[in-house]
């Protein structure tokens, strides 16, 4: 049992040939352009919209069921540009209320632009989106409709001229008029004649469908050709930009050379100045120490004549026991003074201690500048070294006040018996006591000095941090410049590399616009030989066009495919393709020249 899909496909295949083959023959009899109100023009029509409706998926909205052929029809607009003019029109037409008007408005102008066998096959191709509007089964998705667009190609030989805003194309009834097709015996008896117009027919489709597709191609390749040139010129746009941007980049490297050396030569006279200043620093420094050790000198002579003078003071007071009171006045004197010179010792240590912190901020700060402080951090040692010293002389002079201590203690013991005779000599005590004072002061004096000595050098040791620090910073930049020079050049390179590129892409292109503008040439050449060449009839040529003999039935006639003239056997048997055939075609003598001579130019 066949499907009964299947016979309705055949069905409408067989009544899309009967219409087409109709409407054909019956245009060239006519030899006129068609109106909308021809009877086969209307049974076409009415058969393309049968054939469109076949399988046609039923479309639900919110008031009712629509299925309608306007639909695939509306996708050729996004599938061919050139269509987008009949769309629009047929959206702008004011009498046109339905879908199905609109589908039938869009055919009739489909055939007046000849073009409706182009719009149909770009249907055809794209089966996806035909499934949203047909089912599987449908005509459209099946080969009977790559056939029904083949038959439709012969319809570029008709001229219609149909005025479709007068129409009323939404109420016409779609019903197919069979007896158009039924034949007489009269009929049958022009079967020569039908075959003869088909043969012309077939000639004229063939040299329309090959103007077609050169034109085509021609269009394409001078697309292709005005894009190639716009982007040439782009191209040497951006060659004359990079070019540009690498001159300009050299001279910021010379810049930045050029001030790369005068950093680095202000750098070095900032490192000789700091060097030749911290050289005159360290000898000031190691003048001052000089002078504090022999203020620490002078301090333990004093010393050591005070313990002297103590020890004549004990003698003494062995030989005065009878002056007691008048010794313990005296000793409340020495204790007051011994608390003093106590407290002026505290004093002195902890400016020892100062010294000492002083001394260690040196030593840390002397670290960490460059080898040329070495010889600061030696003399800082030595100095450390003294000052160990003299603690050891503070702890020395410690032991014997203890020893004093002890001996005013056994004094006291004593004092009863040495008051007596120590009323004469306590004057002259008390004027030992006033110059001690005096030499006190002028410690004290000196130490004053001293210390204004140090301030004066830790302001110093801060300049030089400062210059350190300026220094480091400047050496950082050099640094940082070192590196943005390295990443200019790496740039540099990676600008070069893209120039050369972008030349042998232009030497490429250069290549590619010369072969395709041979080949337009070529191509422009075949089509004026198509558009210049005549089809002569077998009638009007009684002689060959080369040897001018005359034709016979020995002699036949032979069509040159080439320039379209008639000549003898002789005379054109050769075969070359050419551009309207691939396969090789009869070319007469003079064609076969001329052709081979342009191959040969040609051939790089």
């Amino acid at each position: 049992v066949k499907d009964p899909t299947a016979v309705e496909r055949a069905n409408l295949l067989n009544m899309a040939k009967l219409s087409i083959k109709g409407l054909i023959e019956s245009a060239l009899s006519f030899g006129r352009t068609l109106d909308s109100d021809y009877p086969p023009l209307q049974q076409f029509f009415v058969v393309m919209e049968h054939c469109l409706k076949h399988g046609l998926k039923v479309r639900k909205s919110f008031l009712s069921y629509n299925k309608t052929i306007w639909g695939p029809l509306e996708l050729v607009e996004k599938l061919y540009p050139e269509a987008e003019e009949i769309a629009a029109s047929v959206r702008d037409l004011p009498g046109l209320k339905t879908p199905l008007g609109r589908a039938r408005a869009w055919l009739r102008l489909a055939l007046m632009q000849k073009k409706m066998a182009d719009y149909l096959r770009c249907l055809i191709i794209q089966r996806d989106l035909l499934s949203e509007f047909y089912e599987y089964h449908a005509l459209m998705m099946e080969e009977e409709g790559a056939v029904i667009v083949g038959l439709l190609v012969g319809l570029n030989v008709i001229d219609a001229n149909l005025c479709v805003k007068g129409e009323d194309l939404d109420s016409q009834v779609g019903v197919i008029d069979f007896s158009m097709y039924l034949k007489s015996d009269d009929d049958i008896g022009g079967k020569e004649r039908n075959v003869q117009i088909a043969a012309i027919l077939d000639q004229k489709n063939y040299v329309e469908e090959l103007n077609r597709q050169l034109n085509s191609t021609v269009s394409s390749l001078h697309a292709r050709v005005d894009s190639l040139e716009k982007s040439n010129t782009k191209l040497i746009e951006e060659l004359a930009i990079a070019k540009n941007n690498i001159i300009k980049l050299q001279e910021e490297n010379h810049q930045l050379r050029s001030e790369n050396t005068l950093i680095l030569m202000k750098t070095q006279h900032h490192l000789e100045a700091t060097k030749v200043d911290v050289e005159a620093e360290l000898q000031t420094y190691k003048h001052s120490r000089q002078g504090l050790d022999e203020m620490y000198n002078e301090a333990r002579r004093q010393l050591r004549e005070e313990s002297q003078l103590r020890q004549d003071m004990e003698n003494e007071l062995v030989v005065q026991v009878s002056m007691k009171h008048e010794i313990e006045l005296a000793m409340k004197l020495l204790e007051k003074d011994i608390h003093e010179k106590q407290d002026t010792l505290i004093g002195l240590r902890q400016q020892l201690d100062e010294v000492k912190a002083i001394n260690m901020e040196m030593y840390q700060k002397l670290q960490v500048s460059e080898d040329a402080m070495k010889e600061k951090n030696e003399i800082i040692g030595r100095l450390e070294d003294k000052t160990n010293q003299i603690n050891a002389t503070m702890k020395q002079l410690e032991q014997r006040l203890q020893q004093a201590e002890k001996a005013q203690t056994e004094a006291e013991a004593e004092d009863e018996k040495l008051k007596q005779e120590y009323v004469n000599k306590s004057e002259s005590l008390q004027k030992e006591f006033s110059q001690k004072e005096k030499q006190l002061l002028q410690l004290e004096t000196d130490l004053k000095i001293e210390k204004e000595w140090r301030q004066t050098l830790e302001d110093d040791l801060q300049k030089e941090k400062e210059t350190v620090s300026q220094l480091r910073i400047e050496t950082q930049e050099i640094i940082n410049l070192k590196k943005e020079f390295l990443k200019l050049q790496e740039k540099n390179k990676q600008l070069k590399r893209i120039c050369q590129d972008q030349e042998a892409a232009l030497q490429e292109l250069a290549s590619k616009l010369s072969e395709s503008k041979l080949k337009i040439e070529d191509i422009k050449e075949a089509n004026k030989a198509l558009q210049g060449q005549v089809w002569l009839k077998d009638k009007e040529a009684t002689h060959c066009k080369l040897c001018e003999k005359e034709f016979s039935l020995s002699k036949r006639k032979h069509h040159c495919r080439n320039c379209g003239e008639i000549f003898c056997n002789a005379c054109s048997d050769n075969e070359l393709p050419l551009p309207s055939s691939p396969k090789p075609v009869r070319v007469c003598d003079s064609c076969h020249a001329i052709l081979i001579q342009r191959c040969s130019s040609n051939v790089p």
